[in-house]
């Protein structure tokens, strides 16, 4: 949702341009570093590769994505698990 209704989404300008150009089918892929643009109507279909501090991850875009931010879909971090027993150590207890 946008911080106000009358000054409307925040989108990257230079995003915009390539969801224009991609539209017109003369862009294949679009990469992009900006994570806080919102998801436009004019968004739907494509494809964007977002980065996650690491690398771009592709994010296809559907109508449900509608008023969302971009980085929502390209997490940041990777869980591994929690602590708990080892497999060696419960082997060796048993």
């Amino acid at each position: 949702m946008p911080r106000s209704t009358k000054k409307g989404p925040f989108v990257e300008p230079k995003l915009q341009k390539k969801i224009t150009k991609a539209k017109r089918g003369e862009l294949k892929e679009i990469i992009t570093w900006s994570r806080p643009s919102v998801i436009t109507p004019e968004m739907v279909g494509l494809t964007i590769k977002v980065h996650n501090g690491r690398m771009h991850v592709p994010v296809q875009i559907f109508e449900a994505m509608v008023g969302h931010k971009l980085g929502e879909f390209a997490p940041t971090r990777t869980f591994k698990a929690h602590g708990g027993v080892k497999k060696k150590q419960s082997a060796a207890l048993k």
